[in-house]
């Protein structure tokens, strides 16, 4: 199988979502598997050059499962339609993903869904030193790889409470999520230097990510 085959199957899966289909077709689920984690691995490498903290991390603990949680969204299929990687992130901390799917793959980084603690500091961040993140975020390399922000879904229709709705960077401050996302086509995902895209992505990120970190990590 090669990188087209991860997408063919999850396509396949998709169509035929059930525990059936996955039953039969276990050993192809298994080789679109191993050969994802081996690109992980891959892009784990190139990553490692500009931190450590990448070299020590395994590909199997990056990952998803194929299955959704459906605990509390019943109406959820039973199996997902992608492939995921999470090198760097988790909850109220700011992130590094890849998402690879018949449906449509991306590289994203930043902070999404902050609980409400995280989200204060955020925005108290930008209330006092919101130029830092607008230079992050028109800097020549962030601005070519994801040429800003993504629409954010949550953002508020008005000001969060103890904020004028004249501040210069009212349009920040209504954020409820801080991601930019570079859309990957099929063909850039099955090029043998798609690595190399990721560790772009990531180095375009980083001075984003390095400002969401710092902000999380500041104790008055």
């Amino acid at each position: 199988m090669d990188k087209a085959g991860i997408l063919q199957f999850l396509a396949d899966l998709s169509a035929n979502n059930s525990k059936e289909y996955m039953d039969a077709h276990r050993a192809r689920y298994t080789s679109a598997r191993d050969l994802w984690l081996r690109e992980v691995g891959l892009v784990l490498a190139r990553l490692a050059r500009h931190d450590a903290y990448f070299g020590r991390v395994q590909p199997k603990d990056t990952i998803t499962r194929i299955n959704n949680n459906r605990r509390f969204h019943p109406d959820k299929p039973l199996y997902k339609d992608n492939f995921t990687t999470t090198p760097l992130g988790g909850m109220d901390s700011p992130a590094f993903h890849i998402s690879v799917s018949p449906s449509g793959s991306f590289i994203a980084a930043g902070l999404y869904r902050p609980g409400p603690e995280a989200l204060k500091k955020v925005r108290e961040a930008i209330d006092y030193q919101g130029e830092t993140l607008r230079d992050i975020l028109a800097g020549r390399e962030f601005q070519t790889v994801f040429k800003g922000l993504s629409d954010d879904e949550g953002m508020l229709r008005t000001m969060p409470r103890g904020y004028d709705r004249g501040h210069p960077h009212a349009d920040l401050l209504r954020r409820r999520n801080f991601i930019a996302t570079m859309p990957v086509t099929e063909a850039q995902f099955f090029r043998a230097d798609f690595p190399e895209l990721a560790e772009k992505a990531f180095l375009a990120a980083r001075p984003l990510i390095a400002w969401l970190q710092e902000t999380l990590d500041f104790e008055e």
